[in-house]
């Protein structure tokens, strides 16, 4: 169920995690052999999909036994939860040859998460997501960080142990404060220089250590823009798999409009009326183009430019 009105996607992932089965290896042995036990598959950072009966594209599942024999052992299978008591695993795959021309033709194609999401069922695409960003993290800590040596997985794939200093290593996620500056009846986005042409966004920064989310907002802003933030709304959040992001999308009511682009993160920024964002994201100002709407940018600047979202209130804050 989903717990706000508003979903981004990658997030809605509808699987129970049964995150504390994660430990019992008997239980998730006896899910990986299990009749109705289904696996997603990974190559090479794409995930395997087939054409659905709508024309669009969907998860191309085989089952979790045929997951397990590819997958050489414990090292790159994945558990991702249970849907309606099914158990549905992940496996990472990275032979230089497509699976879908060897052990696995017919059964589906490999594409680009980014490319086909907005194809995807929502909940579809937050389970890629998840597997997509466990993997991407697996590959990035087969080494133990404390002592050098090579790391185990553990908790059917959510954790690493060290076996020579018994080091235990989980999951991150890198948190990035995403918003949207305001004042009055105008908004400010900005550009990278190797963005398309005409690409506008709003400004973002990862968060630091010690640090609030509200002040990483009015940082980030400062620095990037040279905006005094006085109030911080909260939007929304979206999972991000590249390569394990959350991001936090925040609304800044802004002091002053003397924007200045800093030159080394962003080489533009300009403020919009609404009517102008409007039109941006209709695809009808000549100068400026909006993020995709797969993107929480896009989200943040829609539910402004509609009026989704005023100073009075009406957005959740922090």
């Amino acid at each position: 169920m989903a717990l706000d009105s508003f979903t981004n996607t990658f997030a809605g992932n509808p699987l129970d995690r049964a995150s504390d089965r994660r430990p019992d290896t008997d239980w998730i042995a006896q899910k990986i052999a299990a009749d109705d036990g289904l696996s997603v598959v990974i190559w090479n950072g794409k995930p395997m999909v087939e054409t659905a009966k709508d024309g669009g594209v969907q998860i191309a599942y085989i089952p979790a036994r045929a997951a397990a024999q590819m997958s050489g052992g414990h090292e790159r299978l994945l558990f991702l939860g249970l849907w309606n008591e099914a158990p549905v695993f992940a496996v990472d795959l990275e032979d230089q040859t497509d699976p879908a021309d060897g052990p696995l033709q017919g059964l589906g194609r490999f594409e680009d998460l980014r490319m086909i999401a907005l194809t995807l069922p929502g909940a579809e695409a937050a389970i890629l997501a998840t597997a997509k960003s466990m993997f991407e993290w697996r590959r990035r800590h087969l080494f133990c960080a404390a002592c050098g040596q090579p790391s185990r997985p553990a908790d059917a794939g959510w954790k690493r142990v060290c076996p020579a200093c018994n080091s235990e290593h989980f999951p991150r996620t890198d948190p990035v404060v995403i918003m949207l500056a305001v004042k009055g009846e105008r908004c400010l986005v900005g550009r990278q220089k190797i963005w398309p042409k005409a690409m506008y966004s709003a400004l973002a920064g990862f968060l630091e250590p010690g640090e609030t989310i509200e002040e990483a907002c009015a940082r980030e802003l400062w620095e990037e823009a040279k905006l005094k933030t006085t109030r911080v709304h909260y939007h929304s959040t979206q999972p991000w798999p590249y390569p394990s992001s959350l991001m936090i999308g925040l609304i800044a009511e802004v002091e002053n409009d003397d924007a200045v682009a800093d030159q080394t993160e962003l080489e533009e920024v300009r403020w919009l009326t609404r009517a102008e964002t409007l039109d941006m994201l209709a695809g009808k100002l000549a100068d400026a183009k909006a993020p995709g709407t797969m993107a929480i940018a896009s989200q943040l600047i829609k539910a402004w430019a509609e009026g989704a979202w005023t100073a009075s209130g009406t957005a959740k804050q922090l």
